[in-house]
């Protein structure tokens, strides 16, 4: 009868042991397919382009080794210290107008009358690609019969008609003009859903003690709204680091290569050129530059919170 018993037991004793090995595995097998995108598409990609800045390679030949060549070559080309400048100028840019102007359309139209309507057309321009804003806004900056050069002529100021894409650096502010009426709907929308879901309480008695105007948005909702300030501006660093498509349609990175920026640079040196040790040397400049600002952005705003 004992053996019998223990005969009997010793599958539910197996199936016992089993169960927690299934148990730590499955959740892994869940997280299985996004780990392996993650390595095929990000960490492969990033491993191959830290190797390859260390490189000359020319994209049909056998890479060989260059040590930092790559790097030394860079800080001493005239080329891309001009595109590193005007990266740090369309970083500048990207985060003082899109997300001000998306802030403050968020703020004005949030509560008002025919607030949707004015909200629908400000967000409009993000829902085309940014080449297709370029293309637009090529025709609108075209010297000779653009519309707004036809507009000066038309009111009597033909002295401000101006060849804005060919001009320095005049050029590089139509762009950022371009960028801005693109980007502000999307940055107006984050703020926007941050908004909503601010408590009225605060808002409330803050109104009743007298606090209105400039001064309830500066004292009451802006800190409450901070972590969407936080994620709206990390946005626009990252996007204004790695602005390409925009740039080529609209200049090409010209006259000469005088409007270039880092992403338009890495492009040119890698798929025109056939530079692509010297490319990805320049992809690895841009993502440590990119970190950087967003580390240290990150620790000056978290630091500021925790004074507070």
């Amino acid at each position: 009868m004992t053996a019998t018993l223990d005969h009997g037991a010793a599958p539910l004793v197996r199936r016992a042991a089993s169960r927690p090995l299934k148990q730590l595995v499955v959740p892994y097998l869940y997280v299985l397919p996004a780990a392996l995108f993650v390595a095929a598409f990000l960490l492969y990609p990033m491993v191959l382009t830290a190797w390859r800045s260390l490189t000359h390679f020319d994209g049909i030949s056998d890479p060989t080794f260059a040590g930092l060549d790559n790097f030394r070559d860079l800080f001493a080309d005239p080329h891309f210290l001009l595109s590193l400048r005007n990266t740090v100028i369309w970083t500048v840019a990207a985060v003082v107008f899109p997300v001000t102007l998306g802030l403050v359309f968020a703020l004005a139209f949030s509560r008002v009358r025919w607030g949707g309507f004015f909200k629908t057309v400000i967000y409009l321009p993000a829902t085309i690609s940014a080449a297709a804003a370029g293309i637009l806004f090529s025709f609108v900056f075209n010297y000779d019969n653009g519309i707004l050069n036809m507009i000066l002529r038309g009111i009597g100021l033909s002295g401000l008609a101006s060849r804005w894409l060919f001009d320095v650096p005049t050029n590089t502010f139509a762009m950022i003009a371009t960028y801005t009426w693109q980007q502000t709907g999307l940055n107006m929308m984050l703020f926007l859903v941050g908004l909503q879901g601010l408590p009225p309480e605060p808002i409330e008695a803050a109104k009743i003690e007298g606090c209105t105007g400039w001064n309830l948005v500066r004292r009451i909702i802006l800190p409450m709204l901070m972590p969407y300030v936080v994620i709206t501006t990390l946005l626009a660093i990252v996007n204004g680091f790695k602005v390409f498509d925009l740039i080529w349609v609209m200049t090409q990175g010209g006259p000469g290569r005088a409007s270039e920026t880092l992403a338009v640079t890495m492009y040119r040196e890698g798929f025109i050129l056939f530079k692509q040790g010297y490319s990805a040397a320049i992809a690895v400049v841009i993502s440590i530059v990119a970190l950087a600002f967003s580390y240290f952005y990150l620790r000056s705003v978290l630091e500021q919170e925790a004074r507070q």
